[in-house]
C-alpha cells in the first residue's frame, strides 16, 4: 500500500510503506506515543499509558506494560512480520502474562512499577497517574489498588503488536477472543516517512469479537462501600473499625466516595486555613478494612513541616511505630490493615481524639 501527500492539491507525491522498520523503534514509538495503538475501538475513550519497556518477568522481558484510566492492565508484545516465529508471539504474550500472575505480589508488581516510572519519568507512580489522567491523589490512589487486584487476579488485556498482520494469527486472535476470557488484540502499524514527518496508520484487530466495555468509572456510595465491606470483612471487628471510621469522618469533615473499580473507598477530607490548593485529606478506608494515612496529600498541599508536625501528634499511637523515616519524608501514606492501625478499642479512641485535637488547634 502507497499513500499519497501533497500541499494545497499540488505537488503530489507517492509514499511507500516502510519495510526497514525495527522493533526497537516499534517498542520506543509506543512507549512515547501510545495513542498508536487504537484500542478505542474496543473500549470508548480509552486513554492508554505506558508505565514500562521491558518489564521483568520469569520468561523473559515483557515489551511494555500499561494501564488505562480504569486500572485495567495491558501487556503489549511487538513483533515483526519478517520474523519466522511470529505466530507464537500470542502464546509468548499469554506466558508473560502467566509469569506475572504467579511470580508477583501485588505489593511487589506495584513497587517495580514505582521503580520504573520514578526512572523513567522522574516522578512517582501516583504523579504520573494523577499527571497523566487529571485526577486528584485519592483517585490515584484507586487506581494503584485496582492494578494489584488485577495483578492478583490474573487479569489482563494482551496486545501483539505489528508491522504487518499474518491471516492465521487473526484466525487465532478470533478464535481466542470467542471461546476463552482473554481479551487478545492484534495491532497492525503501518509506517510511512515523508521528509521530517512519521506517519502511522494504526489499526485493530480482535476488537470485534467481544461488546465493547463501557468507559467511566464507579461512584461509590455509603450503601455500595458497605454492602462490599460486609461481604469482605464479615461481622468482625474490622467491620466495626470501619464504621467508626465513617461515622468520624462524616461528624468531623467530608466523606469523598472513591471510585475504584475493584475496591470502594472513603476519604476523610478537612478545611484547612493554609491550603490553596481546597481540602485535605487525613485517611482513605478501603472496603476490604486497608486503611492509609494521607501524609502525601498533606504535603502536597501545607509542606513537609506540617506533615512533621501532625506525625508529632500521632506518635504516641501503635501505628506510627510501623512507620519509618522515608514514608514520612516522601511516601505518599502508610497502609495497614485494620489490626495493625488499631489494636484494640484504646487506641482507635486515642487517634479519633488526637485527630479532634488537630482539627481544632488548626481552626483557631
Amino acid at each position: 500500500m502507497a499513500i499519497i501527500v501533497s500541499k494545497e492539491g499540488k505537488n503530489a507525491k507517492r509514499i511507500d510503506k516502510a519495510t526497514n522498520i525495527k522493533e526497537g523503534f516499534l517498542q520506543k514509538y509506543i512507549h512515547d506515543n501510545p495513542e498508536c495503538i487504537p484500542l478505542y475501538d474496543f473500549k470508548e475513550d480509552v486513554q492508554l499509558l505506558i508505565l514500562s519497556r521491558e518489564f521483568p518477568t520469569e520468561s523473559g522481558p515483557l515489551d511494555a506494560i500499561g494501564m488505562d484510566g480504569d486500572g485495567e492492565i495491558y501487556l503489549i508484545e511487538t513483533k515483526l512480520f519478517k520474523n519466522p516465529d511470529k505466530r507464537t508471539v500470542v502464546a509468548q504474550v499469554l506466558d508473560y502474562g502467566a509469569s506475572l500472575w504467579k511470580n508477583y505480589s501485588p505489593e511487589d508488581f506495584v513497587n517495580v512499577l514505582e521503580e520504573r516510572v520514578a526512572k523513567d519519568f522522574h516522578i512517582s507512580l501516583t504523579e504520573k497517574i494523577m499527571e497523566s489522567y487529571k485526577v486528584e491523589e485519592e483517585e490515584a490512589s484507586d487506581l494503584i489498588t485496582t492494578l494489584k487486584e488485577n495483578i492478583e487476579d490474573g487479569l489482563f488485556r494482551f496486545v501483539v503488536l505489528m508491522d504487518r498482520l499474518d491471516e492465521r494469527l487473526k484466525d487465532l486472535i478470533l478464535f481466542l477472543n470467542a471461546n476463552s476470557q482473554f481479551d487478545i488484540f492484534a495491532a497492525e502499524v503501518e509506517y510511512y516517512r515523508h521528509e521530517d514527518l512519521e506517519i502511522l496508520i494504526p489499526k485493530l484487530f480482535g476488537a470485534g469479537a467481544r461488546k465493547p466495555v463501557p468507559s467511566g468509572r464507579k461512584k461509590w456510595d455509603k450503601a455500595a462501600f458497605f454492602e462490599i465491606a460486609g461481604q469482605k470483612l464479615g461481622q468482625t471487628r474490622d467491620l466495626r473499625i470501619v464504621q467508626s471510621l465513617y461515622e468520624f469522618s462524616e461528624e468531623h469533615g467530608k466523606v469523598d466516595w472513591g471510585t475504584g473499580a475493584g475496591s470502594g473507598s472513603f476519604t476523610l477530607k478537612v478545611e484547612h486555613p493554609e491550603s490553596q490548593k481546597g481540602l485535605i485529606s487525613l485517611i482513605t478506608v478501603w472496603t476490604d478494612g486497608n486503611i492509609e494515612f494521607r501524609l502525601g496529600n498533606m504535603r502536597s498541599r501545607l509542606g513537609q513541616e506540617e506533615v512533621e508536625r501532625y506525625c508529632q501528634k500521632l506518635s504516641t499511637l501503635p501505628f506510627t511505630k510501623l512507620w519509618n523515616r522515608e514514608e514520612i519524608l516522601h511516601g505518599y501514606g502508610p497502609k495497614h490493615t485494620c489490626a495493625q492501625a488499631f489494636p484494640d478499642e484504646k487506641s482507635l479512641d486515642a487517634f479519633k481524639l488526637t485527630v479532634s485535637e488537630y482539627l481544632k488547634e488548626i481552626k483557631k
